[in-house]
């Protein structure tokens, strides 16, 4: 187990909280269900039809734990749930034979779920790509107040700790946006402190990150960069969060002290970032892989965020183990 879990598994145990598995066919997904319930770390509803029960859950058995399987395609609850998605989005086109055909996809009843309190968060992706999660989260549960812009996240749990003694990065965003603009980054950096103070605690120091330190340079990139940590500035302070926001900075000036007491010595943030706002996917995707890849660090992602509620996308490629983990960052989240 890695130190951040170690950190995140008896915070979810003592919560207690549920979550919903939409993909209870998926054999992954009924293994990670009954470590969770097996650990304690949340009640677990899980999607799944009788046939799909036999194959994926084939030699596992629930008894005597908190798990409750939902064959979503004959429940009770479909008709409610049709129905809240018909209220929501009806004024966007919807009608309620529309509705109805989309409650009959997993991923939709269990947001649903989560949108009506029957849950606390959801995780999924295991089979399901991120556009569809993104669709299913968008349209069954929408973005959190005041923000705009949904992200994602990467908790990058290092082999070695950052030159400033941080254990755990965030890196942003990694998986969602290909090219945000200023007033986007803005939304992924506020987004990500609330990720940051949820699952990490200590005190939020975000730096937006640039081939320029402090004017260094010159482009477009620049000038978003510093245009975005000038404005989440002002919504940091707005917000009355106590978090330390700078930019545009370098990698080094951001993670270095002794880079940032000659190349930025008036950073406030004096080389001790522990969230990275990266340009644009581009640069977040390849950064958060060669990260994991080189440097041995576990990334736990990603982890959508700006969503008004807690919903979590898996990797195709997740085994059981990180959807456990996965599961434990959601239950957090709720908190």
């Amino acid at each position: 187990m890695s130190g951040l879990m170690e950190k995140l598994f008896p915070k979810a145990a003592a919560a207690g909280k549920t979550i919903v598995l939409p993909e209870g066919n998926d054999p992954r997904v009924m293994k990670a269900a009954k470590i969770i319930a097996e650990r304690k770390l949340a009640k677990v509803k899980i999607l799944a039809t009788p046939d799909e029960v036999k194959s994926a859950a084939d030699g596992i058995c629930f008894c005597g734990l908190d798990v409750e399987i939902i064959d979503w395609t004959t429940s009770p609850l479909f008709d409610k749930l049709a129905g809240v998605l018909y209220e929501r989005r009806k004024a966007k086109g919807m009608t309620e034979e529309d509705a109805a055909k989309m409650t009959k996809k997993r991923l939709y009843f269990g947001n649903l779920m989560l949108n009506q309190g029957m849950v606390d968060g959801t995780v999924a992706g295991s089979i399901a790509s991120t556009p569809d999660m993104l669709r299913a989260a968008f349209h069954c549960i929408g973005t959190a107040p005041g923000i705009k812009t949904a992200s994602s996240c990467f908790l990058m749990d290092l082999k070695t700790p950052a030159p400033a003694g941080d254990q755990t990065l965030i890196f942003a965003d990694c998986g969602v946006n290909p090219n945000p603009d200023a007033d986007a980054l803005v939304d992924i950096a506020i987004a990500t402190i609330k990720t940051h103070q949820s699952l990490i605690g200590t005190q939020p120091k975000l730096s937006f990150l640039c081939y320029s330190t402090k004017g260094s340079a010159a482009g477009d990139l620049v000038t978003k960069m510093a245009t975005a940590a000038e404005k989440a500035k002002v919504r940091v302070a707005e917000l009355g969060i106590d978090a330390i926001v700078d930019g545009e900075l370098q990698a080094d000036a951001s993670l270095v002290p002794a880079v940032a007491a000659s190349k930025a010595p008036d950073s406030p943030l004096k080389g001790q970032a522990n969230i990275l706002i990266f340009p644009d996917l581009n640069c977040g995707n390849i950064c958060y892989k060669m990260t994991q890849r080189l440097a041995g660090a576990e990334a736990y992602g990603p982890i959508l965020q700006g969503v008004a509620k807690p919903i979590n996308d898996l990797s195709r490629g997740c085994s059981a183990e990180d959807i456990v983990g996965v599961a434990a960052v959601t239950i957090c989240q709720s908190l």
